[in-house]
């Protein structure tokens, strides 16, 4: 997609801030508790600095959750991956357990963000940083020749990483096949493992996401570039997270991500859309394997996937100690699935992950952990829905400023989604990547130029108009 033409200045992302009550610093002692966190439980851990863990994160990440080593061998493939130990470092009832559980994630704004631990923690001591021994559980999942699980086990240990890279980075490098030693194997093992959630119902979304970034000392809206790296490196998260919730399943204690089925409404309404657009949809054909087989750069493409959301709603949190919960499973991924890869960055892992120590060693789940798992979902579901609130609001004022002065202008746009007898659609106007809502009855799929109606700055809003 082409780069917006337009940038702002002087866009204050404070009014985000105070308008959603976000938190500024720590109180002092949970500070305190996080520069002399030290490990718990070091003299138990097994060494495993003899494996090169090597990191993949965007190039400004700070906070590494995860570190992975991938072996190829005669039958299958050995995956190592390292995650951050914070359950060793933050002391259960303390003041920053407690601070944490207020905050619920990190929440992410383009001048910065509000970090669910101190960045002397996150940023510092916790994280699996190059070339420093730190505290970590290490998942240790054997796959076959198709990359399907054999064997998982997790336990904790001393890892040390030997490389800090970015998704492009290992983009490139595959592509001119001089990827890490420690890494070799990923192009492999992703298409593989992508296949598979294929093959088990999975739906991937790939529509374009937007992102506020910084044009030197202005602002635009970009749409998130995503690379094949992206993907492969996803499929290892993915991988561990249904671990752990085939882990916790079968000891009945967990805290499981779920996603009810797409009803037969949303789908039907998905394949009428489809049809319209000419796009050939085989009944025999499920949602995720047309939406995998869909060219990138189409407009059909784009509608489709701005309309498939529908199909993915109703995500929840479900705690469970002794008996299973009613829904086990996650629609999007086509199986039970858990959080347990970003701890310094979302709550609900650090105790996802405990319970997967305990049951992986046959010991009983300690008591600060079990007793948490109950208030997860209502943490959790309040902090989630308040990041893609902050995230909106960034974006939709962004948007409003860098058109504030366009008013009247003519833009080339793709329509998204038409809403019969409302006489109102859904735009993308891809020299800004913005989305947006069009007055009058464009068609769906369609490339039709529009013009900028109004742009509030204090409202957040942008509405265009059709015919220009």
């Amino acid at each position: 997609m082409p780069m917006s033409r337009f940038v702002a200045r002087g866009i204050d992302f404070g009014t985000v801030r105070t308008e959603f009550h976000l938190p500024d610093g720590y109180p002092p002692a949970a500070l305190a508790q996080a520069r002399t966190a030290s490990d718990r439980f070091a003299s138990g851990r097994q060494d495993r600095t003899d494996l090169a863990f090597v990191t993949i994160d965007p190039p400004d990440s700070m906070d590494l959750d995860q570190a992975l080593h991938l072996e190829r061998t005669a039958d299958g493939f050995v995956l190592h991956y390292a995650i951050a130990d914070v359950g060793a470092v933050v002391e259960p009832g303390g003041v920053l357990d407690v601070e944490t559980r207020k905050r619920g994630q990190t929440f992410y704004l383009p001048d910065g963000k509000v970090p669910l631990h101190p960045k002397e923690l996150s940023e510092g001591s916790a994280s699996l940083l190059p070339g420093v021994d730190r505290p970590a559980v290490v998942w240790r999942i054997e796959l076959d020749e198709s990359a399907e699980r054999l064997s998982c086990t997790v336990f904790r240990a001393k890892v040390r990483s030997v490389a800090r890279l970015e998704y492009a980075g290992v983009q490139a490098d595959a592509e001119a096949g001089r990827l890490h030693p420690s890494i070799a194997p990923l192009p492999e093992f992703g298409r593989l493992r992508t296949a598979a959630a294929v093959a088990r119902g999975a739906i991937e979304l790939r529509l374009p996401e937007q992102e506020v970034v910084p044009d030197g000392d202005s602002w635009r809206v970009d749409l998130a570039p995503r690379t094949e790296a992206d993907d492969w490196n996803a499929e290892v998260s993915l991988l561990t997270g249904m671990c752990a919730a085939a882990m916790m399943l079968d000891a009945k204690i967990g805290l499981l991500r779920t996603l009810p089925p797409a009803g037969p409404d949303a789908v039907g309404a998905l394949r009428r859309t489809a049809a319209a657009l000419g796009v050939d949809w085989p009944e025999s054909v499920g949602v995720g394997a047309l939406l995998s087989r869909l060219d990138p750069n189409s407009a059909s493409t784009l509608v489709l996937m701005t309309e498939a959301p529908s199909l993915l709603r109703g995500a929840d949190y479900a705690a469970f100690d002794g008996t299973l919960p009613e829904l086990t499973s996650h629609a999007a991924i086509g199986a039970p699935y858990a959080h347990v890869t970003a701890p310094l960055r979302r709550l609900s892992d650090r105790y996802s992950t405990e319970v997967c120590l305990a049951v992986s060693a046959g010991t009983p789940v300690p008591s600060w952990a079990r007793d948490a798992l109950g208030s997860m979902p209502e943490i959790m579901g309040g902090s989630d829905s308040l990041a893609s609130k902050i995230d909106r609001a960034c974006i939709d004022l962004t948007e409003a400023t860098v058109l504030a002065d366009r008013v009247g202008e003519t833009f080339d746009a793709t329509v998204l989604r038409s809403r019969n007898g409302k006489r109102t659609a859904d735009v993308f106007v891809p020299s800004v990547s913005v989305m947006a809502k069009c007055v009058g009855d464009p068609a769906e799929g369609e490339q039709v130029k529009i013009r900028l109606v109004s742009a509030d700055v204090d409202k957040r809003t942008v509405e265009f108009g059709y015919p220009a």
